[in-house]
């Protein structure tokens, strides 16, 4: 079974914000079975539009419209679909009374307009879906065999129609197959030096299950999605092939991802351990706090951050002697790890991060070549420092960093 995606706006098409409600409903379909023939942004145009509309009907049987709902005169996805579907604009009481219901609620500062009143107007043979954080609603239309749905724009509103509305009536409605992923999360090993390691076992794979090879900045993840009508299987398969990956990249593999990020899972060894960690950031700015903070119970485990990216900061706060720096430069082992150990006594943590390096494109307080990076590690059984060279691309320099110091810090703990 296959579904499309339209969205609908101008602004996505120049580049003034980036479709992610796009990805979201890939995803959410996927899980249900549902695999997804095309993504296709179009202007708020109403020929575009419902050449759009007419394509898709011959090659899916779901299409899923975003945006173009709102209240002004730009927003036509409702007159076009009543177009579409040669149908009239009627008002639903029930959408009328919501949208009244969130300005006497939460829009107390600007008084109702009739022009906000006109969000109550669906065409007459929708069925509608109750937006319960906005006021536009969501449309659920069948033209033949093909069902049509028309949600909101608005991220978290279209997120909640998704998974509260369209996913469930889609089950209801179709016979779907069954479509699982499986993440294996690699470090260490480029891409192509896995594909050769790993080419007789991929040669050898069922004609059901397809392996990618999804490269990012220091790590490979290897996804294996199975697709048929028998979800034991799938799953018995999955697990197999991944058994026999073991002894050919088993000292690579960081483990099953299943939504997962590094830091996530280093969130939950910390959190099982009962342990605490500490960041000393020069090079990577906050970014390796920024993630681990980003997600929610994270004070449980992380107890802060020195970013200290001026070299005064560096002996000023963290107490980095001065002597230290000007005998082997502040991009150093030395330096790093002077840091993990200072900011790990300084927040009185068991665990600490340290990085200093040369993102570029000058470089700044040291002669170090652009790209060099030091990560240390203060950790319960020791201190140590690892040197590397990230390239020369500033914001990949400081992330494949982020991702080097979670991957570091993943193994020692592990090892407590």
């Amino acid at each position: 079974m296959y579904a499309e995606i339209i969205t609908i706006g101008d602004e996505i098409l120049i580049g003034q914000i980036v479709d992610t409600n796009s990805a979201f409903i890939a995803k959410e379909l996927t899980k249900i079975g549902v695999s997804v023939y095309q993504i296709t942004s179009v202007q708020d145009d109403r020929e575009h539009i419902l050449q759009a509309l007419e394509d898709a009907k011959k090659r899916v049987s779901v299409v899923i419209v975003t945006g173009g709902l709102g209240p002004t005169k730009d927003d036509i996805t409702k007159h076009v679909f009543c177009e579409f579907f040669d149908d009239t604009l009627v008002e639903d009481p029930d959408v009328l009374a919501h949208v009244e219901h969130l300005f006497k609620k939460y829009i107390t500062s600007t008084p109702i307009s009739d022009i906000n009143r006109k969000q109550a107007m669906v065409p007459s043979k929708a069925t509608v879906l109750k937006n319960e954080y906005g006021t536009a609603p969501g449309m659920w239309m069948l033209s033949g065999e093909t069902a049509f749905v028309s949600l909101p724009g608005v991220p978290f509103e279209m997120k909640n129609l998704i998974t509260n509305a369209v996913i469930p009536k889609i089950t209801e409605q179709f016979k779907r197959p069954f479509i699982l992923h499986r993440t294996l999360v690699t470090y260490g090993l480029g891409e192509s030096a896995i594909a050769d390691k790993i080419e007789d076992w991929e040669n050898g794979l069922p004609s059901y299950v397809k392996l990618a090879y999804l490269p990012s900045l220091g790590r490979v993840r290897l996804r294996l999605t199975a697709k048929g009508a028998d979800r034991k299987v799938l799953e018995d398969t999955i697990e197999s092939e991944f058994e026999k990956l073991n002894p050919l990249i088993g000292d690579i593999i960081y483990g099953i991802e299943d939504e997962e990020t590094l830091e996530e899972v280093v969130a939950k060894l910390l959190t099982k351990r009962k342990m605490t960690l500490a960041t000393a950031e020069s090079c990577t700015g906050g970014r390796i706090a920024q993630q681990l903070t980003a997600l929610s119970g994270a004070s449980a485990y992380f107890k802060g951050s020195v970013v200290s990216y001026a070299t005064e900061t560096k002996v000023d706060v963290l107490q980095v002697s001065g002597a230290m720096i000007e005998k082997h430069s502040v991009v150093s082992a030395e330096v790093a790890k002077a840091m993990a150990e200072n900011v790990k006594k300084l927040l009185k943590t068991d665990f600490a991060i340290a990085t200093t390096g040369n993102a570029g494109p000058t470089k700044g307080d040291s002669d170090a070549e652009i790209g060099t990076v030091y990560i240390a590690i203060a950790s319960p059984k020791g201190l140590f420092a690892e040197k590397f060279n990230m390239g020369n691309h500033r914001e990949r320099i400081i992330q494949k960093t982020v991702n080097k110091a979670l991957e570091m810090l993943q193994k020692e703990v592990e090892l407590v």
